[in-house]
């Protein structure tokens, strides 16, 4: 392979691409939420500035993905946090836990998604909806809900999963031990359509885990639920935010602090 092609390659392996690189069309995303009220201090140590919290509230969500284009049915669960950006109300993705190789490479890879391997499921149960997060074979979280319980207006759905998202997107620098890119992004849901929207009562449990440690962020009050059908596209994300050029001082010390660890191994 001649250099010039090296170079116009986006993905690794080279020749073993594991996902495509387009946006790809999501039919049948199906979610179970919970919203619910936790501890402002702990919401405080994890959030990053420049994002503020209006108010101590967290989406837990487990989504089943019906059909994705370039990666086939899977499942994903995690923890969203409402926020606030220039006075722009959204989320901040906390963590995503998936049991999709291909969809954790490419969302860490190709965009900025807090994927991580876990073991997602969503089913019925004796006429409950339940939602479950394992990883490996220890139970992370569990969340019910009565099926189909109560009708929700699209509209409402609709406008519960169009929020804009903000995550952090991290890349090191392998030969300098420093940060190569230190971003706040945002995205949204674009081409939506709500297919079905349901709600009820609903209870969530969260489970001690140090490898996925949702319990730290715990349940004070639930505050509602929903059950949605959805097909949509997700927009790329843009930077809203540089923190190695934000003209902070913790942005040199960052560099320094990698730097440090990396002379130290």
């Amino acid at each position: 392979m001649r250099e010039s092609e090296v170079a116009r390659q986006a993905l690794t392996p080279l020749g073993v691409p594991v996902y495509p690189v387009r946006a790809t069309r999501f039919t049948d995303r199906e979610y179970f939420n919970i919203v619910y009220r936790t501890d402002p201090d702990a919401l405080r140590a994890v959030v990053p500035e420049p994002l503020t919290v209006p108010e101590p509230l967290v989406r837990f969500e487990v989504m089943k993905m019906g059909d994705v284009e370039g990666f086939g049915p899977y499942l994903e669960s995690g923890q969203a946090i409402a926020v606030e950006f220039d006075g722009e109300v959204g989320e901040y993705l906390h963590a995503m836990y998936l049991d999709s190789f291909a969809a954790t490479a490419a969302g860490r890879e190709l965009s900025a998604y807090p994927k991580v391997a876990g073991s997602p499921a969503l089913f019925t149960d004796t006429g409950a909806l339940v939602g479950t997060l394992d990883r490996g074979g220890q139970r992370v979280a569990t969340a019910t809900m009565p099926y189909k319980w109560q009708p929700l207006d699209l509209d409402a759905a609709r406008e519960q999963i169009t929020v804009p998202t903000f995550a952090l997107k991290q890349v090191p620098n392998v030969f300098t031990g420093q940060l190569r890119a230190s971003d706040l992004v945002r995205t949204e849901i674009t081409d939506i359509v709500v297919k079905e929207a349901w709600t009820g009562p609903a209870r969530l449990q969260l489970f001690e885990h140090a490898m996925a440690p949702l319990a730290d962020l715990p349940v004070l009050e639930v505050v509602s639920a929903s059950h949605i059908l959805t097909d949509l596209t997700l927009s790329p994300v843009t930077s809203v935010h540089d923190y190695l050029n934000s003209g902070s001082p913790l942005s040199q010390e960052a560099g320094s602090q990698l730097a440090t660890e990396r002379m130290a191994r």
